[in-house]
């Protein structure tokens, strides 16, 4: 039997499944949360200068950026909807790679929806918490429309196309403003994170949550009392870490960041991400 047809099949074999295998060098981070994670700031001229490392996968059609629905680009804000703003996810990536060797690139999973609490991402729970909110915030209802009224389930979906690329390698939340005083938020925190990596067939406990305060009471920041609650998130997951918002000024409403401040913050979630890498980076 001539064993020749069967080698070369072999190998178009292994050529075929290496070309689609994961990079370990692609290191993934979904991002999740309401207004100040999806981009509350405006874009300035600093902001459109972005390596070619770091990417962003669009979550939905875009356009008018030239994005299509489960591609990657250059992570050149928004980020996340079509027409949202400066994210935290921004400068953390930027951060990142700046302060990772040359041969890592990092992208981001994007998925958030300004006013929601965070059970619009309880995969048991987000339906009724939709239908509750319809007739008093139409327009929350219309964003998640956009993510196929399921911002949870968009985000699984994303994230399983992104590790057919790269590696998870950790989750940004910035949410609470709607939880404010919600002292069962850590619990509600934790069966998204639980079923997040469920349904990403990731090991339990196996990723650092990086969760971000709200304005500070520094800045007398009208939802500064749901800190406190926040920063009990480490007892009830293991692997979370808060990123502290003190001395980050927001805008006159006191909810929302500035330009500035949320750059700052992309860059103190990095450098918490960085130091559980064992890299020293710094985020002024």
């Amino acid at each position: 039997m001539n064993k020749l047809p069967l080698l070369i099949i072999f190998f178009l074999f292994v050529l075929t499944c290496s070309a689609s295998a994961q990079d370990p060098n692609f290191h993934i981070y979904l991002c999740l949360g309401q207004s100040n994670m999806e981009g509350p700031a405006p874009i300035e001229p600093q902001d459109t200068t972005v390596s070619s490392r770091f990417q962003v996968l669009s979550v939905l059609d875009c356009p008018d950026l030239g994005r299509s629905k489960g591609d990657w680009y250059v992570a050149k804000p928004p980020l996340f909807r079509c027409n949202t703003r400066l994210s935290p996810a921004d400068y953390f990536g930027r951060t990142m790679v700046a302060n990772l060797p040359d041969n890592i690139r990092v992208g981001v999973v994007p998925v958030a929806v300004a006013g929601s609490k965070i059970e619009i991402f309880d995969k048991s729970r987000y339906q009724a918490y939709l239908d509750s909110s319809a007739a008093e915030r139409p327009w929350m209802i219309n964003m998640a429309k956009q993510y196929g009224g399921n911002p949870y389930q968009r985000l699984v979906e994303m994230t399983r196309l992104a590790q057919q690329k790269g590696v998870i390698k950790g989750i940004l939340l910035h949410q609470g403003e709607s939880n404010t005083g919600d002292k069962a938020w850590p619990a509600k925190v934790k069966k998204i994170y639980d079923d997040l990596l469920a349904d990403l067939q990731l090991p339990p406990n196996s990723i650092p949550l990086l969760a971000g305060e709200l304005v500070n009471a520094d800045q007398e920041g009208k939802c500064a009392s749901m800190n406190p609650i926040i920063a009990t998130l480490p007892q009830t997951i293991p692997q979370a870490h808060v990123i502290s918002s003190k001395g980050l000024p927001a805008v006159p409403d006191k909810l929302h960041f500035t330009s500035e401040s949320i750059r700052k913050f992309g860059r103190r979630y990095a450098v918490e991400m960085l130091s559980l890498m064992g890299y020293k980076a710094s985020a002024e």
